[in-house]
């Protein structure tokens, strides 16, 4: 049975305290950083801190103002910590594509706004005479500069 070995970066330039995961949809940070042992004040001993900031009127479907607000919410490290970005590894001499997470093909459950994505909802538009569905972009305003 293999154990995951999670790399991150510094939190800051002189911290100690590294970031494994920052999962924006999801509004969870989880850090680590090694720390004195409270046995044996001469080792250290691996500490990870999990933060969840639970989003106040999130609605179940965060592209529809009109949803239902959400009262259920489910964090799974594993889903927390999946990285579907293809990477290339050297295999045999020939180089390949390869996938670091689990279960990619799922959509990530979004609880927030990811301000790396950009989200639409359709509105209905009167043009001539007759109302069309159209995709009107919600978030973030980065999305409107490219």
């Amino acid at each position: 049975i293999g154990h995951p070995v999670l790399a991150g970066y510094p939190v800051g330039p002189s911290d100690k305290e590294y970031v494994l995961v920052n999962n924006k949809c999801q509004c969870v940070t989880v850090t680590s950083k090694f720390v004195p042992s409270k046995e044996n004040p001469d080792e250290e001993v691996l500490e990870r801190n999990i933060r969840i900031i639970v989003p106040l009127k999130a609605r179940e479907n965060i592209s529809d103002p009109l949803s239902p607000l959400r009262t259920t919410f489910v964090y799974r490290l594993s889903e927390l910590c999946r990285n579907c970005d293809p990477v290339e590894i050297e295999l045999g001499g020939a180089i390949h594509q390869a996938q670091q997470g689990n279960s990619c093909e799922e959509p990530e459950t979004c609880y927030t706004y990811d301000r790396n994505e950009c989200y639409s909802s359709p509105v209905p538009l009167l043009y001539h005479g007759e109302v069309r569905q159209v995709p009107a972009a919600l978030t973030p305003a980065s999305c409107f500069a490219e």
